[in-house]
């Protein structure tokens, strides 16, 4: 397992994150998984064996089962693990039960410290931009959860480019605590990061966090274009949530089966192995339902891919560039013709 500085921090972390919201109970988002107590310990200890010391998830996650689950699998393990969680869902009906208001900040964070049985989060996350709450208060308020030792970093998740610099340039005009990380969805059918995020985190120093990076399961190559698809798996609860053209996702899926066949490795380790090759990405929140998941997708951390297979994958990975950015190609070539 490789471990990276997570942004411009002195705080190591596994470049492959368990995400821990396959810890349901029999009363979460069993649309998810349907992981007990039991298989949520055997998880997590399998997980630190392998080098694993990061993980994530959210008060929202089953209503904060994962949280509860999480918290007592770690019990007597918290020194080894860094454990992320986020806030700003709905966690309860009525007024302020849901936002980026400084109460609902506060009363998040004190109310996720209680499920995870610990005294500090050591990255605590905006879940997603607030339309409501001026963003000058939530900053404030992640700034003083720092300040008074419930939280150690703070980072932020599906942010677009001009909200995460917006919040970047008030943390820095009000010297407040700034953000180390962004955690936004990313794969190989789903690169659009690339044109905005990406740039932006390499030149502020902020490390990047992924989620479903296998997007949803289809990167497991167990989807068939021939076949119609299973009924109540991740892939279909999200399939509005997730677009994707599935003529070019079938397309990626033939180039990673013929290259796992060369290489001798599943198809969604090398799905994963791309993005850790991607310049920027910190680490990979993976979830799993089982031993064989998790361990394979925790190797994929020491699959090598060459010049000529990232090429590969980029190429038939290509998304649409949105203007301004094929605008910028031809500005490009332009200047480099007037140099030559």
């Amino acid at each position: 397992m490789d471990y990276k500085y997570l942004g411009n921090s002195g705080l190591e972390v596994s470049e492959i994150c368990f995400g821990a919201m396959s810890f349901t109970g029999n009363k979460g988002w069993t649309h998810i998984a349907n992981l007990d107590q039991r298989h949520a310990d055997k998880l997590v200890n399998i997980a630190l064996d392998n080098g694993v010391n990061f993980f994530d998830t959210a008060d929202i996650y089953s209503n904060g089962i994962s949280e509860k689950m999480l918290g007592k699998a770690l019990e007597g393990k918290r020194s080894k693990a860094i454990i992320a969680t986020k806030c700003g869902f709905r966690m309860r009906p009525g007024p302020n039960g849901d936002g980026l208001s400084r109460r609902r900040i506060i009363e998040a964070c004190e109310a996720s410290l209680k499920r995870l049985k610990t005294d500090y989060v050591d990255l605590y996350q905006i879940h997603s931009y607030d339309f409501m709450t001026p963003l000058e208060e939530s900053l404030k308020a992640f700034d003083r959860l720092v300040k008074d030792g419930k939280v150690r970093y703070i980072g932020c998740s599906n942010f677009s480019g001009w909200q995460l610099m917006k919040a970047l340039a008030l943390q820095k005009e009000h010297d407040w605590e700034r953000f180390i990380s962004l955690q936004s969805y990313y794969s190989l059918v789903g690169r659009d990061i690339e044109w905005e995020l990406i740039p932006l985190c390499n030149d502020q120093e902020l490390g990047i966090m992924t989620w479903s990076p296998l997007h949803g399961g289809f990167l497991t190559g167990k989807y068939s274009k021939e076949k119609e698809w299973p009924k109540n798996t991740r892939l279909d609860k999200l399939d509005d949530a997730l677009p994707f053209d599935k003529n070019q996702g079938f397309k990626i899926i033939d180039k990673l089966t013929q290259m796992s066949q060369d290489k001798g490795v599943k198809i969604a380790q090398l799905a994963l192995s791309y993005l850790l090759h991607k310049q920027g990405v910190t680490s990979l929140v993976i979830g799993a339902r089982n031993k064989t998941q998790l361990k394979e997708n925790i190797e994929a951390s020491d699959i090598k891919l060459s010049p000529d297979e990232l090429q590969a994958l980029d190429d038939i990975s290509d998304p649409y560039k949105p203007y301004p950015h094929w605008y910028f190609d031809i500005f490009r070539k332009e200047r480099n013709q007037s140099f030559k």
